[in-house]
């Protein structure tokens, strides 16, 4: 329990000092650095997983296709 407390009371002093920085100018260029790279490396997530994503449905399409070329083969003979 007592852990709970201490991460909670940190989590809240980090928030409070977070705060006081970005009062000031440099605070406040370097969380605006901050955001912009969390951005950057959001999108980059986002756009391998939509890539990988879409090499996958490719191959279930190419798997899929086979398949049906196989059970039209075996249903003419």
């Amino acid at each position: 329990m007592k852990s709970i407390a201490y991460l909670i009371l940190g989590i809240i002093g980090g928030f409070v000092v977070a705060h006081q920085v970005n009062k000031s100018q440099r605070g406040n260029a370097f969380f605006a650095d901050l955001d912009d790279k969390m951005r950057e490396f959001g999108d980059s997530i986002a756009d391998a997983y939509k890539e990988r994503e879409a090499e996958l449905r490719s191959s279930l399409e190419d798997v899929t296709r086979e398949a049906e070329d196989a059970i039209d083969r075996l249903s003419k003979d």
